[in-house]
């Protein structure tokens, strides 16, 4: 749940930083009205950023792979020893997230509320932006994970030359892309 309220804010504040003379100009022209062909590129170049962004931050966070390699563990011997660094790493693990987080949270803050408090008439506009980017960064992995499903499904039925290749597609999406 954090890292959800943590994406949205990276998201508001990413868009945020997009705002600049051209953008306030063209809001200005349209009177107020919101003008989605406008900011689409805004959007994209912002999600984009926000996700890598947030990737970063969803390796501090996560640590899952870490206690699946523990339980993958073979050798019984070790098994004590090995739970504790772990315990230990992930202490240390998230400790540092916190803080890192809570640092970027009152940056964000911070930048924010000096932005909405000079720029009254943009926020609108700023929030209707992020709250698409929020979308299309939802909606991305999705979007990811079929892919490869369906080249699975394409390469069942595919020709039996053709089975092996289609597969080798679909796996190197789901391995390297999603």
């Amino acid at each position: 749940m954090f890292l959800f309220f943590f994406s949205f804010s990276l998201d508001f504040t990413v868009n945020t930083l997009f705002f600049n003379d051209d953008t306030m100009h063209k809001i200005y022209e349209d009177k107020g009205k919101f003008n989605i062909l406008y900011q689409i590129p805004q959007i994209i170049y912002s999600t984009i950023i926000s996700k890598a962004i947030d990737g970063i931050i969803r390796t501090l966070a996560l640590s899952q792979d870490n206690i699946v390699e523990l339980k993958k563990e073979k050798e019984k011997k070790d098994i004590d020893m090995r739970h504790t660094k772990l315990i230990r790493k992930l202490k240390i693990k998230f400790i540092f997230f916190f803080l890192i987080t809570i640092i970027i949270l009152l940056f964000f803050w911070y930048y924010e509320t000096c932005f909405c408090g000079i720029y009254v008439n943009t926020q609108m506009h700023l929030i209707k932006d992020s709250l698409i980017s929020l979308i299309i960064g939802l909606l991305y992995p999705i979007i990811m994970y079929l892919i490869p499903g369906g080249f699975k499904i394409l390469s069942l039925r595919a020709e039996k030359q053709n089975r092996k290749y289609m597969y080798k597609i679909s796996y190197f999406i789901e391995n390297y892309l999603c």
